[in-house]
């Protein structure tokens, strides 16, 4: 049994047939969990979908409306780039409570890892990018209300900026934002996070893990956050069709190492989201999000938790 738990719900594919956004990839994890015995089904927590109220400490009452009544306009839709569906609002919703779930786990065990979410590019009151809810931001705002944590850090290392969390959390310095990203890449419009770090495209395994550790060393140590929330996007991957970095296999691998490490070494629980992947064989997309399932039991092993 995995000393942390996997969020997951079959509700989390959508069917998008031969849409860019591979939602199959959930699936697939799973199944790839299961198959290589690094997981058991008892390891596997079924998420409720967030509730209306719990949306709404993020989004406006507008935006909830629209999801919930599907009632989007055809500017909402072209912002969103998927299609609507019960089904969608659904997965989203789902994806929010399951990141909360996860993110109350990561309080008592040290890691806990939602196997979707991560929908960095959700406004307060529209969606973009494949995005229609910020479940990162309902899961901090939940856990502010309820007195569970005071500050969080968010660890943004998806290949595109985090403009709706920068958005969501702007002026708020009960949240540090941090977004390593290609510059060159969606969105067109970046607003500031906490610290944003712009790369230049092409850039190698090398170069990526001496911006991170010099951005989330001190970023960790000066800020001293309750939680750390890692948007473990898989799209800086060399052969990934929305992305322009050049990161390895084992540059991505490095890469979740060094997350956990910085963060459990000082006692600081993570709370894992998928984000994006998109590689031209999706079969790369669940190697690289099922690596960070194998690093974090690598680190929290290592680090000894104790909750």
């Amino acid at each position: 049994m995995l000393p942390f738990p996997l969020v997951y719900h079959d509700g989390y594919d959508l069917n998008f047939g031969q849409h860019v956004f591979p939602t199959q990839k959930y699936r697939l994890i799973r199944r790839r969990l299961l198959d290589s015995l690094v997981a058991g089904p008892e390891d596997f927590l079924t998420p409720e979908p967030a509730s209306g109220e719990q949306l709404r400490l993020v989004h406006t009452e507008e935006w909830v409306r629209k999801l919930e009544t599907g009632t989007l306009t055809y500017h909402d839709l072209l912002k969103l780039e998927i299609p609507y569906s019960r089904k969608m609002v659904e997965a989203f919703f789902l994806a929010a409570g399951g990141t909360l779930l996860a993110a109350r786990k990561a309080l008592e065990a040290g890691v806990g890892f939602n196997i979707g979410g991560g929908f960095h590019h959700a406004f307060p009151g529209h969606g973009e990018g494949f995005c229609a809810v910020h479940d990162v931001g309902v899961a901090v705002r939940v856990l502010q209300r309820e007195g569970l944590i005071g500050k969080a850090l968010i660890v943004d290392l998806d290949v595109h900026h985090g403009n709706g969390t920068a958005a969501v959390f702007a002026g708020d310095a009960s949240v540090f934002t941090l977004s390593i990203h290609q510059q060159n890449n969606y969105p067109s419009e970046k607003p500031p996070s906490t610290m944003d770090v712009h790369l230049p495209d092409g850039l190698t395994d090398r170069e990526y893990l001496e911006h991170l550790r010099g951005t989330l060393e001190p970023a960790i140590a000066g800020y001293r956050p309750d939680l750390l929330f890692y948007v473990a996007g898989a799209d800086p991957f060399y052969d990934d069709q929305l992305g322009g970095l050049g990161l390895t296999k084992e540059g991505m691998l490095e890469r979740d190492r060094m997350v956990f490490t910085l963060a459990l070494r000082r006692r600081i629980p993570v709370c894992v989201t998928l984000a994006g992947g998109y590689a031209r064989q999706v079969e790369d997309t669940v190697e690289l999000h099922t690596n960070t399932v194998l690093a974090a039991l690598e680190t929290l092993g290592e680090a000894d938790w104790r909750g």
